[in-house]
């Protein structure tokens, strides 16, 4: 599971780097390293040496990858150093439109009442859209179909044509439609509801309490820098992602910056581990072209 390219560049170039620049003294660069899901990248820094490479770590290397792939080319919890979560991205479930519910609740009654006849899609296997329906599945106790997609692009064309019934999508890749009412949406998987959308219930207050499904991303550094310099570092990026810049910009795209500790990032890394690891062992998801 990669993240958007566009939420990369504004975490990387939309400030959170440069406030960071600001604060440290020195320059901070982005660079993109695509490729096997986001392993390559990690893999780089956590063999990198020159104690000044970091990464934007997110739910799919940190809490996805160790459980699809058979074999990893790092250690997620022994080769990094949380430093902050810096932002989350709302995932949001929608449905089309002509579909005869007006919330989750109807939703999922609906469901149970025609299982295996609803399909969702999903930009792909083991895709952030595929993880948040099987998840609520599981919560839910419904059968809905999957049907993965190369791309959220096309996936939501076949929703919005009504090809498809429902599907769950970072917010940013929405709002647009929602509004337009093109889709529905029946819940949030945020804890609390979205000021852009104050009217739609979350998922937990719909009946399945402590259910939150977020995109989230946060810098992590090499496990073997020196203590001091990470808790220097921590320090300068949480005023970063708390800065007031960094909190509009990443507004306008409908995500939400945090800038908490490092000890707090560590442990809501293993909560999230711990969540993605029982979602995935029930619907058995394995990587895009295998792995």
């Amino acid at each position: 599971m990669n993240p958007p390219e566009e939420l990369c560049q504004l975490l990387a170039y939309g400030d959170l780097s440069g406030e960071l620049a600001k604060t440290i003294g020195q320059s901070v660069f982005a660079d993109n390293k695509p490729g096997a899901a986001g392993n390559i990248a990690m893999q780089e820094v956590a063999n990198s040496t020159d104690e000044h490479t970091l990464i934007l770590g997110h739910i799919g290397t940190l809490a996805v990858n160790p459980y699809i792939f058979a074999k990893l080319p790092y250690d997620a919890n022994r080769d990094f150093a949380p430093i902050t979560l810096v932002a989350k991205v709302p995932s949001l479930y929608v449905v089309h439109p002509d579909l005869p519910v007006k919330n989750l609740k109807e939703f999922v009654a609906y469901a149970k009442s025609k299982p295996g006849q609803l399909n969702y899609g999903s930009a792909g296997n083991g895709s952030a859209g595929h993880l948040a329906f099987e998840y609520l599945k599981m919560a839910s106790e419904t059968f809905v179909v999957h049907v993965p997609y190369r791309g959220t692009g096309p996936m939501l064309t076949d929703l919005m044509a009504g090809r498809l019934q429902a599907a769950s999508v970072g917010a940013p890749a929405l709002m647009a439609f929602i509004k337009a009412g093109r889709l529905r949406c029946i819940a949030t998987g945020t804890s609390q509801r979205l000021p852009q959308l104050p009217d739609v219930p979350t998922v937990a207050e719909q009946g399945f309490k402590g259910f939150e499904m977020t995109q989230w991303y946060g810098l992590m550094a090499p496990a073997k820098w020196p203590k001091a310099n990470t808790a220097k570092l921590e320090v300068e990026a949480i005023k970063a992602a708390r800065s007031a810049l960094v909190k509009e910009k990443l507004a306008q795209e409908s995500a939400v910056a945090v800038g908490n500790s490092g000890a707090e990032f560590d442990a809501f890394i293993k909560t999230e581990q711990a969540r993605w690891k029982q979602v995935i062992a029930r619907a058995q998801i394995k990587p895009e072209g295998g792995g």
